[in-house]
């Protein structure tokens, strides 16, 4: 098969398409013909060597894959031959995605949703996951409740946008200027430019904040948080956010996305209910992942993915 590896730790550029052994299912593992691979910022962060996940090179990159099954491990019955399927398998572990052939467990994969082509569905699983887990599992948003999401027209805060509304919440988020109409356009209730002053002056009394850059920017979410609410973060929180979250009993959860079959599931329903809709702001052929990674680095709104 061809796949996207690289034998070195660095940019972009150390990325290369080269010949590799087929992989082949293990039991309880079905292999993935795949037609797009979703690219998020710890595939960078593994790229360049400052989160060393995957060891050292050489490895082939990529969790988000979208693709048809080509062929069963023993003793699965969950899937068939020329099922379409997607998901974020094997994570943290190298699952290989930026490749033509990837194996998946059964119970890390769903069935594709059929409202979004290929391209759509490869940007959804690590993304989408983050926002499902840890807007529903670790932040427990209900109803009436009122969302801070931080950078709204993201890779994971376009997905927990409308993830939110699609729950009843009453959803804010912040974008740069640039990207406030496009987070209004998927349905935030209230759109800060983060470039016009500090946040913590614009909102009060959130039930719920969806963090992802912490540090700093968790002490000032936390001040926007009722007592009582929860701060959901996808960094590590300081000890004195903490302790000052637990002065007014709020929640403080610290999470890594897992793979989550049930979680795909919800968020295939929300796509063919119209209530979610991956946006993919550009594709690449497989041959040019460097130029994706490049791509990526310019925050671009919604994801980057590779078809292959």
């Amino acid at each position: 098969m061809r796949a996207v590896i690289q034998n070195a730790v660095g940019g972009p550029d150390v990325l290369f398409v080269a010949e590799q052994p087929d992989p082949s299912p293990k039991p309880g593992e079905v292999l993935v013909r795949v037609k797009a691979a979703g690219i998020n910022p710890v595939d960078g962060v593994v790229r360049g060597g400052f989160y060393p996940l995957l060891g050292e090179p050489p490895f082939i990159l990529g969790w988000d894959i979208s693709g048809t099954v080509a062929a069963l491990g023993a003793g699965v019955t969950e899937f068939k031959v020329g099922d379409d399927v997607f998901g974020m398998p094997h994570f943290p572990k190298q699952a290989g995605a930026y490749a033509e052939l990837a194996t998946a467990p059964v119970d890390e994969i769903a069935a594709k949703p059929a409202a979004i082509d290929h391209a759509q569905a490869a940007a959804l699983p690590l993304a989408g996951l983050t926002a499902w887990q840890g807007l529903v599992r670790h932040g427990g948003l209900q109803a009436g409740q009122r969302a801070l999401i931080h950078a709204g027209a993201g890779g994971v805060g376009h997905l927990a946008v409308q993830i939110a509304k699609a729950r009843g919440a009453h959803v804010i988020a912040t974008a740069s200027p640039d990207k406030t109409d496009f987070v209004r356009s998927i349905g935030a209730d209230e759109v800060i430019d983060y470039t016009k002053g500090d946040f913590t002056e614009q909102v009060r009394n959130v039930d719920l904040v969806l963090d992802g850059m912490g540090g700093d920017h968790a002490d000032g979410s936390l001040k926007v948080v009722r007592d009582g609410g929860v701060l959901v973060s996808l960094l590590d929180v300081r000890d004195a956010t903490r302790t000052k979250a637990k002065e007014r009993n709020i929640r403080v959860e610290r999470m890594s996305v897992v793979p989550d079959r049930e979680g795909l599931v919800e968020l295939a329903r929300l796509v063919d209910a119209d209530k979610l809709v991956p946006h993919v702001a550009k594709a690449f052929p497989l041959d040019q992942a460097e130029a994706a990674h490049a791509f990526l680095a310019t925050r671009p709104i919604g994801k980057v993915v590779l078809t292959v």
